[in-house]
């Protein structure tokens, strides 16, 4: 493999975080700033198509500015997730690179986001900090809201709020892995949170936008996530896509149980790390992988690869919905077996990466093996 071939990547520059979330423990194992991925290091990566920056909360690091600096000369799409917390900080990092993306999570009501989240002022200061960004002239912005059971009612209503002010939708369900330090996440009522997620999909599939209607099928996936079944695209992670973490350690993804590695970037080159005897043991775990997760990081590049099947779904449900049809989460056979008693909560359960009997790993010990 070439080592200039462009990628997709994402890079996880703190594990440090203001925020408390229910779903993720990664506070519980911050990284320690002297350990943090450096700009040395951040120069050895190589050229790619779109980068995420991510923590922990990224706005954290007190050189960032610098870190998007040197991802700009690497790559043609920049996108920052945060809890949007820091608000000054992000206004001053946007207005010297204003054509970045932002996105911030917002967990759905007030109510429901300050208590997801851990932070008691968050709702309100993520939702201040969209609207200046917005302001301001700020194009790439929008939400990202985690859906579980105790804010799947405001996945909708969330959806439309987005789409008053002009911004970006992302969705995600519970995951379980290092990365969250969690192994016991879970949706309970499976037919409830389903509902709102195709309560979106016909939102999403009745706008004008074409975007929209693929995030209508990434949406659709989610649901078949939820039921633990077989992810509807391959998973090319480690192939044309990777993640470091904040002590260099390059992955195929977030999504694994315990930390795979490909190699350290700290102390190799990229060409070396890549095309290493290590990395090629994770792939082949990667083609293995039965945990069938569905983010995003995954998802979209897979969509783009392998467009033809998001293509013709989208494409058969706007022929539906010109025929007044709405499309029905029970297109998926999974949703018809739950209902009619041939698949239950029990069996989703085992399916799903939860582990109520494991301990969940921080990606510390051991994180040098990519076995």
């Amino acid at each position: 493999m070439s080592s200039q071939k462009k990628l997709n990547g994402t890079v996880i520059v703190t594990y440090r975080c203001n925020a408390r979330c229910t779903m993720c423990s990664r506070y519980k194992a911050p990284s320690r700033p002297e350990e943090e991925i450096s700009l040395e290091t951040i120069r050895k990566l190589p050229p790619m198509y779109f980068t995420n920056i991510t923590g922990g909360e990224p706005f954290i690091r007190e050189d960032l500015e610098e870190i998007v600096a040197e991802l700009k000369k690497k790559s043609d799409r920049i996108v920052i997730s945060t809890n949007g917390f820091f608000t000054d900080r992000i206004l001053k990092l946007t207005e010297k690179f204003p054509d970045i993306g932002i996105r911030i999570s917002i967990e759905g009501s007030e109510k429901n986001n300050n208590a997801i989240r851990g932070l008691d002022d968050g709702y309100r200061r993520g939702y201040e900090t969209l609207k200046k960004l917005r302001e301001r002239g700020m194009k790439d912005v929008g939400f990202g809201m985690t859906v579980q059971d105790c804010n799947a009612p405001d996945l909708v209503p969330l959806y439309k709020l987005s789409d008053e002010m002009c911004m970006e939708f992302a969705t995600a369900s519970l995951h379980n892995s290092f990365y969250f330090v969690e192994n016991k996440n879970v949706i309970h009522d499976r037919p409830m949170v389903a509902k709102n997620f195709e309560d979106l999909v016909n939102e999403l599939l009745n706008s004008k936008s074409p975007k929209k209607w693929f995030r209508a099928y990434f949406n659709h996936g989610l649901i078949n996530y939820i039921y633990g079944q077989k992810r509807l695209l391959p998973c090319d992670m480690a192939f044309d896509t990777f993640f470091i973490d904040p002590y260099g350690d390059v992955m195929p993804c977030n999504g694994t149980k315990d930390k795979k590695v490909m190699g350290n970037l700290n102390t190799q080159s990229w060409d070396e790390l890549w095309n290493s005897e290590q990395a090629d043991r994770v792939r082949d775990f990667v083609r293995h992988c039965d945990r069938n997760c569905w983010m995003i990081g995954s998802v979209s590049p897979a969509m783009q690869k392998y467009i033809f099947k998001p293509a013709f779904w989208v494409a058969r449900h706007k022929l539906k919905f010109w025929t007044k049809k709405k499309y029905s989460m029970y297109e998926l056979k999974c949703c018809r077996d739950y209902r009619d008693g041939k698949l239950t909560k029990e069996m989703c359960d085992k399916c799903s990466t939860c582990d109520m009997t494991s301990v969940a790993k921080d990606g510390r010990d051991g994180h040098n093996s990519g076995e």
